[in-house]
């Protein structure tokens, strides 16, 4: 199969992806990569965004023989150097030549390059719908870092994107691939615990109750701060927003971007950790492709409440030792799961994990794979969509200091002019989001 045919559309049709079922739960193969695929027929993966994020998925994505890496967009020029540095070292270390290797200051040069098949974006979240909108219609396929999107209006456009172009876009919530985030689950949707009434998730605060409060710094050199920004209004340069590096010594990030703690620039702990955590609450109750009926914003006294058409209850507030997780509690029992931990009170439930099994290596290699087989990820479009907006709608309530009622099937709240405001935002600087 020529490069040409690969690239354009690959091994199938445009048509259509197979959409996987409410609850379903992919089988893993878990710390393995794909075999190793003929040099014609690899994927040639570029990278948009090249900052700290972006390093883990870029070793990943190595160890894959299925990949070659031959480009990378950043607007920051010292990452866009460390970036070359890390790939050439690789294939290097590998004995074998390296594909020829591109690098651009504007993401848009590397998505109409014809030697890339497919992107990873590990960009700040307000750059996400923008990018990932524009590898669709540019026939790139997609692995998007969660959360998927800044506004809930942006994951609607892009689902019809993703969906209209043919794309297969795998979204980085990488605890579904954890076989310990699994076996709750499938737990909890065999009835193990019996009737789910109530759901625990711990993920940590809104935004900064204070908007962005940084004292102003010169930019440095080589970082384009007026693309940055896009389509924000306008803020000042404070290098806790874009970590500095070094590379000479090396010295790599470290903090992460502080853009993810301001209202203006992220959502706070409630996007960062919602994304992965309510993510899998919203698995385990079948809620994944839909969402709550009501959101109750947190007082001094009382958390943030989550309520579903069911009756069950999602409750957003630490819970035993205070770790993030989520804790399923039904009217036989309980479960609850973290990062490398699984507990439960249900004998039947019980199992013992692997370090290998608790690791997300496989979450990567399933995107190749997805690309390969032209196939839907283990996390598609439709769910990173649903697990961001509620995250969203959280603050959204937080934000209001009043209960709201939320239709999951429009997207919308339910008679509430001021409210559904908050969906989206007005662009700046000429910027806006391109249509299906």
């Amino acid at each position: 199969m020529s490069k040409t045919n690969f690239s354009r559309r690959k091994f199938l049709s445009t048509s259509i992806l197979s959409t996987v079922g409410l609850g379903t739960i992919p089988v893993l193969s878990f710390g393995k990569t794909t075999a190793a695929i003929p040099d014609s027929s690899k994927i040639r993966l570029g990278f948009i965004g090249v900052g700290r994020q972006a390093m883990g998925l870029l070793s990943n994505m190595m160890k894959n023989p299925s990949v070659d890496v031959v480009a990378g967009a950043d607007v920051y020029e010292i990452k866009l150097e460390r970036f070359k540095e890390r790939v050439t070292t690789h294939y290097a270390e590998g004995k074998r030549e390296a594909p020829a290797l591109k690098v651009y200051a504007d993401y848009k040069k590397l998505l109409a390059d014809p030697e890339v098949d497919a992107v990873v974006i590990a960009s700040p979240d307000h750059w996400h719908a923008m990018m990932a909108i524009d590898a669709c219609h540019a026939g790139k396929d997609i692995y998007l870092e969660k959360p998927l999107t800044f506004t809930v209006h942006e994951g609607q456009d892009l689902v019809k994107a993703v969906r209209s172009n043919g794309i297969v876009l795998a979204v980085g919530s990488m605890q579904r691939s954890g076989a310990n985030f699994q076996h709750a689950v499938r737990m909890v949707q065999k009835g193990m615990l019996g009737n789910i009434k109530q759901v625990l998730v711990n993920v940590g605060t809104p935004p900064h109750p204070k908007r962005y409060d940084l004292p102003t710094q010169p930019v440095p050199e080589g970082l384009d701060w007026k693309t940055w920004i896009g389509p924000l209004p306008d803020i000042h340069y404070n290098e806790e927003l874009n970590p500095p590096i070094s590379l000479n010594p090396e010295q790599n990030e470290k903090v992460w971007g502080a853009w993810r703690w301001y209202k203006e620039t992220g959502g706070g702990l409630m996007t960062d950790w919602g994304a992965h955590m309510i993510d899998i609450a919203q698995w385990g109750l079948g809620m994944d492709r839909s969402g709550p009926s009501e959101v109750i914003p947190g007082t001094d006294t009382a958390p943030l409440t989550y309520n579903y058409a069911n009756g069950v209850e999602m409750i957003i507030a630490p819970f035993d030792e205070g770790r993030q997780g989520v804790k399923f509690l039904g009217d036989k029992g309980w479960i609850k799961v973290s990062r490398g931990q699984y507990d439960t009170d249900v004998k039947a439930c019980e199992r013992k994990f692997s370090d290998e099994e608790l690791g997300y290596g496989a979450h990567h290699v399933d995107f190749i794979d997805a690309i390969i087989k032209r196939r839907d990820p283990v996390v598609p479009v439709e769910i990173g969509h649903s697990s961001c907006t509620v995250c969203t709608i959280g603050n959204i309530a937080h934000e209001l200091g009043r209960p709201l009622k939320w239709d999951p099937v429009a997207q919308v709240f339910e008679d509430d002019w001021e409210a559904n405001t908050k969906l989206h935002y007005t662009y700046q600087h000429g910027y806006s989001l391109k249509t299906v």
